[in-house]
């Protein structure tokens, strides 16, 4: 399907859980690392050229170049100054199908209003009430979807490396709404978005020492999360200092080769005392337990409370502007007390809004649309 270049009105052009997903598991460090490595086996060139990913996929933090970070953040400002008449042309007559093989409140939601409040169609997909039920395969999904006239797919699947073989297969541009352990792009971008902000900087552009002096501490399940892997192959590039805290069955040692290979890699840490995290921390990410992939750990949550839980006290304990983060859904009493959560450090509904605001340039960079 032939992918056209639109522009924004008035704007300046600048030139082991899956479902019928062969080969594919969701599982340890190493193996979201594997799924890296075929990521770039597929921008680098090596796959076939009948099976190229599509310009405006976007598969992988690791494939954004900081300057394609810039121009979405540029992109999301433009389309946010516009009035809501404006912004419901730019992918006017565009279809876009939501692909989700997983529960999603957040993501879900806010690529579904983004596509609309750009006038897209949208047609929802999930596990429950379709074909894939019946065991139809992520591969004739995806073709049956491209056939039916969708012209991108954002893609949510307990699978590793699923987004980058729906992107091959397809040809369509793919947007990887989570793929297993391995990757959530567009939550690094809003998360960024919303550091930018809540800090005072500009949120309109980066370059590589946008972030310079700021430290993140990331703390609670790491080992299962996509969310921590995208931020901490993004933020560095930026100049941020990355701190990655937890028990060792949450974050083993292997989670600092999460910064092998990108600039900035060197600026990741693991931290084991929470307490000591926070004392040099400009922002801290909670992370929720998730329970749905420990099966086999045995993980005593009593102590995962005392040591890790940021309650009020440790929040006093720590810098008066420490900016709290979680990219939901928040588990109230487990890794976060509700009192931070709704406290006035919390940016956590923030994030939310900045999910709509950062995924309406990414499907509108799918499709073809400059700014």
């Amino acid at each position: 399907m032939a992918r056209e270049e639109t522009h924004i009105p008035g704007a300046k052009a600048r030139n082991q859980r899956g479902s019928g997903v062969s080969g594919l598991k969701s599982g340890s460090i190493s193996e979201a690392k594997a799924a890296n490595s075929a990521s770039r086996a597929v921008n680098s060139g090596s796959i076939a050229a009948s099976s190229q990913v599509a310009a405006g996929s976007l598969l992988s933090v690791e494939h954004l170049s900081v300057a394609d970070v810039a121009v979405i953040l540029a992109m999301t400002a433009r389309l946010e100054r516009m009035d809501a008449a404006e912004r419901a042309q730019v992918l006017l007559g565009r279809t876009i199908a939501l692909l989700f093989y997983e529960s999603s409140t957040r993501t879900r939601t806010s690529f579904e209003l983004a596509a609309k409040s750009l006038g897209a169609t949208t047609t929802l997909v999930s596990d429950k009430s379709s074909s894939i039920e019946k065991g139809e395969s992520l591969k004739d999904t995806g073709l049956t979807l491209r056939a039916l006239g969708a012209e991108a797919i954002v893609l949510r699947h307990p699978s590793s490396g699923s987004a980058s073989l729906l992107a091959r297969v397809t040809g369509l541009p793919v947007l990887n709404a989570g793929d297993g352990m391995h990757q959530h792009p567009s939550q690094a971008l809003l998360d960024l978005r919303t550091i930018l902000l809540r800090l005072g900087r500009d949120a309109s552009t980066v370059d590589a020492k946008t972030l310079d002096g700021i430290t993140l501490v990331i703390t609670g399940d790491i080992l299962h999360s996509r969310v921590a892997r995208s931020n901490a192959m993004l933020l560095p590039r930026l100049g941020a200092r990355v701190v990655l805290c937890g028990p060792p069955e949450l974050l083993p040692e292997s989670a600092l080769g999460m910064g092998e290979g990108i600039d900035g890699g060197g600026n990741i840490e693991i931290e084991r005392d929470f307490d000591r995290a926070l004392a040099r921390a400009d922002v801290v990410m909670m992370l929720r337990i998730q329970k749905e992939r420990l099966a086999g750990f045995d993980l005593d949550l009593a102590e995962f409370i005392v040591r890790y839980q940021l309650s009020e006290e440790r929040l006093a304990a720590a810098s008066p502007k420490l900016l709290v983060m979680h990219p939901g859904p928040i588990i109230r009493g487990l890794e976060i007390t509700g009192e931070v959560a709704d406290g006035p450090q919390s940016a956590i509904e923030e994030q939310v809004s900045q999910g709509l605001a950062i995924r309406r340039a990414v499907l509108a960079r799918a499709l073809g649309v400059t700014a």
